[in-house]
């Protein structure tokens, strides 16, 4: 599998809606000419962008990056809805964080809890009917742009993960999508490490059997008021870990994980060690059971200057691709007791199938969670709105005064009722009944 990482891309208007005097367009014309050459005999699987989408969290920021993405991946040979976005901090529209007492009182609640009581707080703020919503008000565009892509945040699940396809030798990767914007905005939260706010409720990454978890956040751990105790989850949890912010173009590696940190794709240009960066990474699972392994091949790409290209950011010993085979431990699904291989049949004596996890999902979990629905989710967006509504109300998964909802929250509250109800397959019929008439 191929993945795209891209970070801080900052569509910023009005230079993004000018492209003849856009000064950051050139950097991502070469950015896309560099993929193109690299990917030619292999194409992008999949699209990470690790947060700051936009510069100002404006809707106009999002549709000019919405189009840059789009085109990205068809030129780079990606499906369109295996782009997958989190929100940085300039996703964050620092106005309505200004303009809204709610959200300066939910985000100070938040940063002045003892630590000892900060997660319960966090749990307090997000079932508040008032509250909940108030922390992300300020991400309304954010979530505008992030729904058709099955990446939509919200106080029910401030976070998102999809498995993606096998790996080999039965492991599914699984890509954690993190929230590091919850207390962004305000108070300068954002000036200096340790002073946002990740929480327990989004570093769960169950260490399945069978599957390789990837975190993607816009911040790294430093930049937490928990920053020990989310930097020790995910390297103890995630092999693969990918973040922004930070505009430098780095890649750490160990006998038990992979960080990335992308340097940003447009950087300020005046900032102090001005290089826009991009990774592609290549992973895959050789061998089986105890003695399974996954490879990970890195290019880390950065832009030289006089000639203007990117170049690979080399290792200490000068090669060209980062290079690091990580040990993945077999696990066992079921222990066969003495008694219990006495008295069952032979047939339930037989162990777990490889690959069958220990904790199941709730079906309506899992299914949200899966490949196939990311893709009916971006096909179900692309539909115009009376037909959204329509397949809504004909499957009765929305009532009028449901209504009242924004259209992420609508249409999100909607198919995972589908998810839950088991409607999915039908709701994806109506779809393409839809698409092909017109």
């Amino acid at each position: 599998m191929r993945l795209l990482h891209l970070s801080d891309i900052h569509f910023k208007e009005p230079d993004c809606l000018e492209p003849l005097t856009d000064p950051e367009r050139p950097y991502r014309t070469r950015l896309r000419t560099d993929l193109v050459s690299l990917c030619a005999e292999k194409g992008v699987d999949a699209i990470l962008v690790s947060g700051d989408i936009a510069f100002k969290g404006h809707s106009a920021e999002y549709a000019a990056a919405d189009a840059w993405l789009k085109d990205l991946a068809a030129a780079s040979g990606c499906r369109p809805d295996r782009i997958y976005v989190v929100p940085g901090n300039h996703d964050v529209d620092r106005s309505a964080c200004r303009a809204s007492a709610a959200i300066s009182n939910a985000q100070a609640a938040i940063a002045n809890a003892h630590q000892q009581h900060r997660e319960t707080v966090l749990r307090t703020q997000l079932k508040d009917p008032d509250s909940g919503p108030a922390l992300f008000k300020s991400l309304a565009a954010y979530n505008a742009f992030a729904s058709p892509l099955g990446c939509f945040v919200s106080p029910a699940q401030p976070y998102w993960f999809y498995n993606l396809d096998d790996l080999g030798g039965g492991v599914t990767l699984r890509l954690h999508g993190l929230t590091s914007t919850l207390i962004s905005g305000l108070d300068g939260r954002d000036d200096q490490p340790g002073r946002l706010y990740l929480s327990p409720l989004q570093t769960v990454l169950d260490p399945e059997p069978d599957v390789l978890n990837l975190v993607m956040s816009h911040h790294p751990p430093r930049w937490f008021l928990d920053e020990h105790a989310v930097d020790d989850a995910v390297n103890d949890r995630a092999p693969l870990q990918f973040f922004g912010h930070e505009h430098r173009q780095r890649c750490v590696s160990t006998d038990s994980y992979m960080r990335f940190s992308a340097g940003a794709v447009n950087p300020e240009r005046h900032e102090h060690d001005w290089k826009p960066g991009y990774n592609v990474i290549d992973i895959e699972v050789v061998g089986t059971g105890k003695d399974r392994v996954v490879r990970v091949r890195a290019h880390v790409r950065q832009l030289q200057k006089s000639p203007e290209r990117f170049i690979a950011l080399t290792t200490k010993q000068g090669q060209d691709v980062w290079a690091q085979d990580i040990l993945f431990p077999s696990h066992a699904t079921h222990v066969i007791r003495p008694a219990e291989a006495q008295s069952a049949p032979a047939a339930a004596a037989v162990p777990a199938a490889p690959g069958a996890p220990v904790h199941v999902a709730t079906p309506a979990e899992a299914t949200m969670s899966s490949p196939s629905t990311k893709g009916l989710v971006f096909r179900f967006w692309n539909l115009p709105d009376s037909q959204k509504r329509e397949i809504m109300f004909k499957l009765n998964l929305i009532t009028q005064e449901d209504l009242a909802l924004t259209d992420e929250e609508l249409y999100d509250r909607g198919l995972r009722l589908a998810a839950k109800l088991g409607l999915l397959e039908q709701l994806a019929r109506e779809v393409d009944a839809l698409q092909q008439q017109g």
